[in-house]
């Protein structure tokens, strides 16, 4: 078997144009060519074969990858995140599923770069909920619709219609503002003329809630998680698909979009979803009172 030949490479801003141009020659797969291309791969371990689907993609990660320009991290390092989430996708791929390549890749490509922009950006780093994820990730797209795109502080009734189109509190709204409209400044280096050395961040005011309670309510959300992770392991692929796009998603996909997705009626994807719902609301219901029986199975042991 011939060696699969190597992905093109984007070199910093300066190399888009180039890449961009060099990934629009890999030619795009009809329905039953990627099926048989996937089957090789899967089957018969074929990594030309598993070269055709990564590259026939290529242009799914760029897409995606420019939505999260905004960011201040370097766009190739963007796209070559968002390349190991397409990879890691085409190994997992299961086309007698009756999925595209396409609408699985997506979820791994921005899972891929979302990890790897939280993973770059020390101001949310540690503690982050979700809430401010959800800030994160769409404060610079709500800012461009309404149009608040001066820097500095927003205007009180521009954080009141941020913190209703993103459900959450206006003093969150303010925090990340300020976060993502000083990022750099906080990590600059104290000038010595002012009399002081570290960083401005180092002298920011801790007015958080102590380390014991934020352990205490994140191993709460971890555990949470946890049950609802492995209550969708309840699901197939489809009702999986459908119960993250319209519950879990931070923008719900619509019965119209997944009525096209999967080639049936609103009405099917929505009894599909309702399906779906009550499936995992059973399974964490069943798996909290076996975490409470096992509490209390521990509590009545006596002590040693």
């Amino acid at each position: 078997m011939a060696r699969a030949a190597t992905l093109p490479v984007l070199n910093g801003e300066t190399g888009l144009a180039h890449y961009l141009a060099e990934i629009r020659k890999f030619p795009m797969l009809e329905p039953q060519e990627e099926y048989m291309l996937a089957k090789r791969w899967r089957e018969h371990d074929d990594r030309d074969a598993a070269h055709k689907l990564v590259t026939s993609h290529l242009r799914l990660v760029a897409k995606i990858a420019m939505g999260y320009r905004g960011y201040g991290l370097p766009i190739s390092e963007v796209v070559s995140e968002g390349n190991v989430g397409l990879m890691q996708a085409v190994k997992r791929f299961e086309p007698d599923k009756g999925f595209r390549l396409a609408t699985y890749a997506m979820w791994w490509i921005k899972a891929s770069i979302q990890e790897y922009i939280l993973r770059s950006w020390s101001l949310v780093k540690m503690g982050t909920t979700a809430n401010q994820k959800r800030l994160f990730f769409n404060l610079r797209k709500v800012k461009g619709k309404i149009q608040a795109l001066d820097d500095g502080d927003l205007k009180p009734d521009q954080i009141t219609e941020i913190a209703t189109r993103l459900n959450v509190s206006e003093d969150e709204v303010i925090s990340m503002n300020r976060r993502l409209s000083g990022d750099a400044s906080l990590n600059a280096p104290i000038r010595a003329t002012e009399g002081e050395s570290g960083e401005w961040q180092d002298w920011l005011v801790d007015d958080h809630e102590s380390q014991e309670e934020m352990l205490i309510e994140q191993d709460e959300l971890e555990n949470r998680r946890g049950m609802l992770s492995s209550a969708l392991g309840v699901l197939n692929d489809r009702e999986r698909r459908i119960f993250e796009a319209r519950r879990l998603a931070e923008e719900p996909l619509t019965l119209e979009e997944l009525s096209a997705e999967f080639d049936i009626s609103r009405e099917r994807v929505r009894q599909i979803e309702v399906r779906a719902f009550e499936k995992v609301q059973d399974a964490v219901k069943a798996a909290a009172k076996r975490q409470a029986q096992a509490l209390r199975t521990i509590d009545a042991q006596p002590a040693a």
